[in-house]
């Protein structure tokens, strides 16, 4: 559970920068910024968060921090870029930083947990969590409990914290999604079931909870797909993942044809189907 829960903004107006997906240069970020009063540059921060490349990002942050050190907003600042350039041992270690800063805030805490358990420090991230007050509630902090739980095997515990977070959050659509393949890993395929289609009803676009959503189905012996709104591709890739269960519980004979139906589907040659049906004839045959 560990290795499967692991679990986007745009940039406006500055500099001449004017569209959403422009690409930030790290080095242009250094060459501007040289001399940059940092306190002036608060609605850069902003804006850096932003970014659509993290990595300048990174550098802004890491340089304005030279410039003004022990500014916790710039510390906070050079963190949450180095999550998002996915550099999770730095964010680990610059979250700490942060978390032992005179003006660090309980949420501090919470990010320093997210951080250790996208750098799979599951142990030091469930002590951090254990040290906020339980007058801290929010999302990430419940979703991040119910992980926590979850990866201890503390199965109430974790339905209690996704129940939770799922409650604190508008766009509940990714907890609810990990909470149905909690409930799928451990057994619970009805009960999967059901958070996945609950997942959809909020997000009806999450290919992935319409993956799991096959696989809780397939995990019971439904091999039909659901009726649920789907690409051309989607619909491939999905009856190739029924197939798939088919074949693991046994049921060749129909995960065969719902290989033959997803090569059929697919707009395109579907090589991992091609691959999977091939090895099956080639089985069969021998």
């Amino acid at each position: 559970m560990r290795h499967s829960i692991l679990v986007a903004l745009c940039i406006a107006g500055a500099f001449g920068l004017s569209a959403c997906d422009r690409k930030i240069d790290a080095d242009a970020v250094n060459r501007e910024f040289t001399d940059v009063n940092v306190i002036d540059g608060t609605g850069l921060n902003d804006v850096m968060l932003r970014a659509s490349d993290p990595t300048a990002a990174v550098t802004y942050f890491a340089r304005a921090g030279e410039l003004e050190p022990g500014r916790i907003d710039l510390m906070r600042g050079l963190a949450t870029s180095l999550v998002r350039a996915k550099r999770s041992r730095e964010a680990a270690i610059a979250w700490a930083e942060v978390v032992a800063h005179a003006e660090s805030s309980d949420e501090d805490k919470v990010q320093l947990a997210d951080a250790l358990i996208r750098d799979n420090q599951w142990d030091k991230a469930e002590q951090v969590l254990s040290a906020i007050p339980p007058t801290h509630e929010s999302y990430m902090r419940y979703r991040l409990e119910a992980m926590v739980a979850d990866s201890n095997k503390q199965w109430d515990k974790a339905d209690s914290f996704y129940e939770i977070a799922a409650g604190l959050t508008t766009q509940p659509a990714s907890v609810l999604n990990n909470w149905g393949y909690s409930k799928l890993s451990r057994g619970d395929a009805a009960g999967a079931e059901k958070l996945f289609y609950e997942t959809l009803r909020h997000d009806s676009t999450l290919f992935t909870a319409k993956n799991n959503l096959v696989l809780a189905r397939g995990a019971q012996g439904n091999y039909s797909l659901p009726v649920l709104d789907m690409t051309q591709t989607e619909r491939a890739d999905l009856t190739y993942t029924l197939a798939l269960s088919a074949i693991k519980r046994g049921d060749v004979k129909i995960g065969k044809g719902l290989l033959e139906d997803a090569i059929e589907t697919h707009p395109q040659h579907f090589e991992a189907a091609s691959t999977a049906l091939a090895a099956l004839e080639n089985g069969s045959a021998s």
